[in-house]
């Protein structure tokens, strides 16, 4: 794989997704309609997915795609893969509350390996560049000109006072329990893959996640937390949270920033 070409073809169309999807978030309505698994999805799905697949498939023709709203997918197994969730967040999205991500990843043997999470209603866009190096861009989100980009590195945890994100539409009576093993300082809630990304900024130090995720809701913020010195990884037995399994489905894992002594569940 040609790592600038991905890096170059996953922000160009992260950001074009954006786009359709604030058209869609901007209008006085839209339909929610339910999936066989219980959960939402809107046109903005439907056309950020429309969009995405369309460009790595003319881009990356042999590259094996998965992605959630194309359940024919699903039964894909390949080595190395590109994994899409148009619209991480819907819940957000549905309930305006903008903390809603576009999120592209590359697998490589197991691994995310290069990944982009973008926020449009929170204009805040995170990838990995070509040498695999997480960075924050900043500046009008051209198409064709990427702006200017910073790296980002997690933060040296105080591990008396930590950090910690949690999901704010899965919050549970498990995660709070797990979180008060740790010396907590400052306690916030974000949606979708945002979270990942906090960590990568030194935002926040730890994200546990006790409940059913998959695999495209959190390969492109994995990529972009491993580039920025992260680690995921299960929330079971401490090994690296590993991707391509059967059915895509994620068990629950930890999100932290090194030099956390990891607590068991």
């Amino acid at each position: 794989m040609n790592y600038q070409d991905l890096t170059r073809v996953m922000r160009t169309l992260a950001l074009e997704a954006g786009d359709v999807i604030m058209d869609i978030y901007n209008a006085d309505d839209f339909d929610v309609k339910v999936k066989s698994d219980d959960s939402p999805v809107t046109a903005a799905d439907e056309a950020a997915d429309a969009l995405i697949s369309a460009g790595l498939r003319a881009a990356f023709p042999d590259v094996t795609l998965i992605t959630e709203e194309q359940a024919a997918t699903h039964s894909d197994k390949a080595e190395t893969f590109l994994i899409v969730d148009p619209l991480d967040g819907t819940k957000e999205f549905i309930n305006r509350r903008g903390d809603f991500t576009v999120n592209i990843a590359y697998v490589e043997a197991g691994v995310p390996v290069r990944g982009v999470v973008y926020a449009p209603a929170k204009n805040r866009l995170f990838y990995t560049d070509a040498n695999g190096q997480s960075v924050e861009e900043t500046g009008d989100f051209d198409k064709e000109t990427p702006g200017s980009t910073a790296p980002i590195a997690v933060s040296t945890p105080n591990t008396d006072a930590l950090l910690v994100v949690a999901s704010k539409s899965h919050r549970d009576q498990a995660t709070d329990d797990y979180i008060n093993k740790y010396s907590v300082a400052d306690m916030k809630s974000a949606g979708s893959s945002l979270k990942f990304c906090l960590v990568a900024t030194g935002e926040a130090d730890l994200y546990p996640r006790l409940g059913r995720t998959m695999e495209w809701d959190t390969a492109a913020g994995h990529a972009v937390l491993s580039g920025a010195g992260g680690h995921v990884v299960r929330f079971d037995d401490h090994t690296p949270l590993a991707y391509g399994k059967d059915d895509y489905a994620n068990p629950f894992f930890i999100a932290y920033a090194p030099g956390i002594t990891l607590e068991a569940g």
